[in-house]
């Protein structure tokens, strides 16, 4: 038997490793790998030592399946929990020890997991030998998300002690839970706003067929009601599809260089007759020599167009809308930067709402963005887009001082070799 054993040691760590790479390729659930880190531990590979899951220098003589199966535990990113059945523990791998900084071994569990759905699981599980799984939530430091997989591990107590009997395997779902929650509201949110023009549009055809079939001047005044809903419905839509198109391909940055100088001064004359006509004082401050970077124009153009049509809508009321463009020295090992940005002089912001800003369907006052035709996808757009540029939004504003939109760009300096065409 002694001959053989090497042989088994070879073939279940051949497995896990295969596991363990199909799990990084996406093949394999982290249950499986768990489920061959056990099938060691069932061969005896910490029947007869009690020890931390930590990774410290080999020993002389330590057993290497001992060894092997500690790194395999270790590199499981989800916390596993080995107890007997007096529900003590046992083992714990590092995440375990990360959610539950006070675990100690040869310890009950219940002195640091206070969950009872999570105890009353071992006990069915200890009673009737099937896996079942349970929810925790750990609210501290941050609530936390995990399905618990409760199973048992058939092996008698040994002379020493008891072995382990049951394996916690808890999966986070803490970002997933996010996630769904956000597509969830992100639903609601878009059937919310376009429902309301659809509703209006709806009442106003009845109303054309109905009572005020001969009615001109009715006619007149719906129709151009009509419109304007209709003009926020398409409003809308644009938004959701500029910003599923700009997640789509948040993840690749652009390579052409463009001059945000020469954009932001087509952006101000584009909305210059806009701003007149709001009785609002629109400038660009920019050198006369190009400002590069890497970017696509028609994204960067959006990105200033919504800072630009944001502070000309809600800080308009102080008259002043200016746009300028700095360089910022390197600093810290960073690259130069390119600073754009877009001050208005209105009645500024509540701290409490800033860092919502961006999120989607947002807005510090509904019933304002909607007079004005927002949509609550500006900031988010504008938000991802700069994701995608390696750029940065900051947003600083003071309640009866207005509010100043910074973005940051690394600046675009090629090599000498480079000859590549600035975007017009």
């Amino acid at each position: 038997m002694g001959s053989e054993q090497p042989a088994w040691i070879g073939a279940a760590v051949a497995v896990a490793v295969i596991l363990s790479i199909e799990a990084l390729a996406g093949h394999v659930d982290t249950a499986l790998i768990v489920s061959a880190v056990l099938a060691l531990v069932a061969g005896g590979l910490l029947g007869r030592t009690r020890r931390p899951v930590t990774l410290p220098p080999r020993e002389p003589g330590l057993p290497a399946r001992h060894a092997v199966a500690e790194a395999l535990l270790a590199n499981i990113p989800d916390p596993v929990i080995l107890v007997d059945r007096r529900v003590v523990v046992m083992e714990a791998n590092p995440a375990a020890r990360r959610l539950l900084p006070g675990l100690k071994l040869r310890h009950p569990l219940s002195f640091f997991l206070r969950a009872p759905d999570i105890l009353d699981g071992i006990e069915e599980v200890l009673r009737t030998g099937t896996s079942l799984t349970v929810d925790y939530v750990a609210r501290v430091p941050t609530e936390r998300a995990f399905a618990v997989q409760i199973g048992a591990l058939p092996m008698p107590d040994g002379p020493s002690g008891g072995e382990p009997n049951i394996v916690l395997f808890l999966r986070d779902l803490t970002e997933a839970r996010r996630l769904e929650a956000m597509r969830v509201d992100f639903v609601a949110n878009a059937s919310h706003e376009l429902r309301t023009p659809l509703s209006a549009l709806l009442g106003f055809i009845e109303t054309l067929q109905g009572p005020a079939r001969d009615d001109a001047r009715a006619r007149e005044q719906f129709l151009g009601i009509m419109r304007t809903q209709a003009q926020r419905m398409t409003r809308l839509i644009d938004d959701l599809l500029s910003l599923s198109r700009i997640e789509l391909r948040e993840h690749v940055a652009p390579t052409r260089p463009v001059d945000l100088a020469r954009i932001a001064r087509q952006l101000v004359d584009m909305q210059a007759p806009l701003a007149r006509e709001r009785g609002i004082e629109l400038t660009v401050e920019a050198p006369d020599t190009p400002m590069r970077v890497l970017g696509e124009r028609d994204e960067l153009l959006r990105v200033i167009e919504n800072l630009v049509e944001n502070a000309m809508k809600y800080g308009g009321s102080g008259g002043v809308v200016t746009v300028s463009l700095h360089r910022l020295d390197r600093t810290g090992g960073r690259p130069d930067r390119i600073e754009l940005r877009v001050a208005d002089a209105g009645p500024g912001i509540a701290p409490e709402h800033i860092p919502r800003l961006t999120e989607r369907f947002y807005r510090v006052d509904v019933a304002s963005s909607r007079q004005q035709g927002g949509t609550g996808l500006g900031l988010a757009i504008v938000k991802h887009s700069l994701n995608r540029h390696r750029g940065r939004l900051s947003i600083e504003s003071e309640l009866g001082r207005g509010t100043t939109m910074r973005v940051t760009l690394p600046e675009y300096r090629p090599e000498p070799a480079e000859a590549v065409p600035v975007q017009e």
